[in-house]
């Protein structure tokens, strides 16, 4: 295990250019697809993440390193495991943008945090991990939240079935999604670096996002949507970029608590700036209590971990 740098105040800013930058981007999203669908956003989130890392890639590795990752590519398990992962991770933007685009940004934002939750909990019931009291607490403390913030709306979600419930259960999908690529992750972390498995999975998200693409509304996008186009593709780079430096500076649940913070930049966001054409969530107590035990709960099940 590599050492911390020490250098925190580098490592907390970083994790807080990383939430602010998720925090804004269904924002972002939502503005874009006021004319362009969903998927043809995300073709160009892709496209333009793996048009811009792979020259990265290619010259920081040299032919050694492509020789290397190559030869591992040869393997057929390794490359079913790629290919899985990076169509579960294809799959989580799917569901999430067409989750987005029937929603508001901050119930997607809050939903897709289940992601995370199940993750932990993915390690206890298949890794036989350990839990502290105060972990199961926090988890207790993040549905309870879910519960609370979602409350004005359970008839829409499971009666009704609106376009609103059903955005937000296409969004709990992608969460779904999200765990089981981030549990082949870490197994396919053992026989490539981070960077690599990014390459591949972000030419795998160009080739099936391709297809289904639909370039003929590109004229009508206004100049704004055009920078917000760009910086949704640049996000997903440099958010991730900013995350994984920070790991390098502080403790992994640290960062994985700053992270939790997203939920309520995108909260504020919304509410704070008057943004023409956006639908915001009306802000209640109930609402409110709920979002706040959503990011507490988060940042206690991260930060309370067992003694060893």
């Amino acid at each position: 295990m590599s050492q911390l740098s020490g250098r925190w105040k580098v490592g907390l800013m970083l994790a807080m250019t990383t939430a602010l930058l998720w925090g804004i981007l269904p924002i972002a999203l939502k503005n874009v697809m006021a004319t362009l669908d969903p998927i043809t956003t995300t073709f160009f989130r892709f496209a333009l993440a793996a048009l811009l890392l792979t020259p990265y890639f290619l010259k920081r590795n040299g032919y050694g390193g492509r020789a290397r990752m190559g030869s591992k590519l040869r393997s057929p398990r390794l490359l079913l495991q790629l290919l899985a992962a990076g169509l579960l991770l294809v799959g989580n933007y799917a569901m999430f943008i067409m989750g987005l685009d029937k929603t508001t940004a901050e119930a997607a934002q809050l939903m897709i945090q289940v992601a995370p939750m199940l993750l932990l909990l993915s390690g206890v019931w298949l890794f036989g991990e350990r839990l502290s009291k105060l972990q199961w607490l926090g988890a207790g403390a993040f549905a309870c939240g879910l519960g609370l913030f979602f409350y004005p709306h359970i008839h829409d979600v499971f009666i009704a079935t609106t376009s609103y419930g059903i955005g937000i259960l296409m969004v709990l999908v992608a969460a779904v999604l999200w765990t089981g690529y981030a549990i082949m992750q870490k197994s396919l972390l053992k026989e490539f670096s981070s960077q690599e498995t990014m390459v591949v999975f972000y030419w795998i998200g160009t080739m099936v996002f391709l297809p289904f693409s639909d370039f003929s509304t590109l004229p009508q996008l206004s100049n704004l949507q055009w920078g917000l186009l760009a910086f949704c593709g640049l996000n997903t780079l440099i958010a991730y970029g900013s995350f994984a430096e920070a790991l390098a500076h502080i403790e992994a649940s640290k960062v994985s608590a700053i992270l939790a913070l997203t939920p309520l930049i995108t909260v504020a966001t919304v509410h704070l700036i008057p943004i023409t054409g956006l639908v915001v969530e009306p802000i209640t107590l109930l609402s409110l209590v709920g979002a706040l035990l959503v990011v507490s709960g988060s940042m206690t099940t991260a930060l309370c971990k067992p003694n060893k």
